[in-house]
């Protein structure tokens, strides 16, 4: 099941670029000036550390265009929080918030052209990786790096648009190593691949839920979240899995409307009796409503299989704050143009 986009946006997701990025360099584990332009490719020396060594690490995030007009960006200074921590613990120069930032607001600024209307959005890509042409450096970290942010007009992350999702159900392989779960690295997805293409191609699943030893923890590319009509169950945070911005932000919204949120271990077996609703969270999926799970080859609704009310209502009130039609009375978006 293909991932592409839908509404004004019509190619798979993440395939189209807009025409201008920015680059800034680091020399000694100290970044330079940032420079915007033209999108290009990068010349990367054979022996660069990230080629070889896989220091590499990445953020997303979106910039939504309201029925006003006004271009915002949502939870910029969270995600850059989230990169810089990931730069630490993989061992690279970490781009201060002031640099990342900058960057990030003046290529949504440089292509606003292309940021689409609304239900679609323009996704932001900041990206970091180690350069020191070093085949020797195993053991080592990359003193100089390249941090570079690039955009994406982009509609629906899962084929079809709302629909109920249907996850694989692992519980033998982790999605990555314990210890880096939280870090937003290409590794990590590349760890997941394999499984996630066989549950499309195969078992005609849209993703898979890992939970190593019956623990739940996310999807290849999500978070992951049981919903019912006062509450909302999630894994409580770990080193196992990333910090969603997108989780934390339905998370305050259930609380804001009265829902009680528990974050605490949750097993397969409370999993394969819920009845209500799940749903996965991110940038990308926003909050996709789950409808089925694939578990020792027995397919397995969730509630009545369906997206649930309360999913859509939380999907709703999230993206009315993105998109300036609703009070951001938590200080979540930053106006770029308008």
């Amino acid at each position: 099941m293909a991932e592409r986009s839908s509404g004004s946006v019509n190619a798979a997701f993440g395939t189209v670029a807009a025409p201008v990025m920015a680059v800034a360099e680091a020399v000694d584990g100290t970044f330079g000036p940032a420079r915007v332009g033209p999108l290009e490719p990068f010349t990367l020396h054979p022996f660069a550390h990230a080629l070889h060594y896989a220091s590499t690490c990445f953020e997303g995030m979106k910039a939504h265009r309201g029925g006003d007009g006004v271009v915002r960006l949502f939870r910029a200074d969270r995600h850059a929080a989230r990169m810089r921590r990931t730069a630490a613990l993989m061992s690279l120069p970490v781009p201060s918030e002031e640099l990342l930032l900058g960057m990030v607001r003046d290529v949504v600024a440089a292509n606003l052209d292309a940021v689409p209307p609304a239900p679609a959005a323009l996704y932001v890509r900041p990206l970091l990786f180690g350069t020191e042409p070093n085949i020797g450096a195993a053991a080592s970290p990359s003193g100089t790096a390249t941090l570079a942010v690039l955009a994406s007009p982009v509609g629906d992350y899962f084929a079809g648009g709302v629909r109920p999702l249907t996850l694989l159900l692992e519980t033998e392989v982790p999605r990555t190593t314990p210890q880096f779960g939280e870090v937003k690295a290409g590794a990590n997805y590349a760890m997941a691949l394999g499984l996630t293409l066989r549950a499309r191609g195969e078992l005609g699943c849209d993703q898979v839920l890992f939970a190593p030893g019956g623990r739940v923890q996310e999807t290849g590319a999500s978070n992951f979240l049981l919903l019912a009509e006062d509450r909302i169950v999630t894994p409580a945070l770990d080193a196992t899995f990333l910090h969603g911005v997108t989780r934390d932000s339905v998370l305050t919204l259930a609380r804001d409307r009265g829902l009680a949120v528990e974050e605490r271990p949750v097993d397969v077996d409370e999993l394969l009796a819920w009845d209500d609703e799940a749903a996965l969270s991110g940038t990308a999926a926003t909050l996709s409503g789950v409808g089925a799970l694939l578990h020792d080859g027995v397919r397995r609704p969730i509630g009545t299989g369906e997206v649930g009310p309360v999913t859509l209502a939380l999907r709703e009130g999230l993206m009315a704050v993105q998109r300036g039609e609703a009070e951001d009375v938590h200080g979540w978006t930053s106006v770029v143009a308008g």
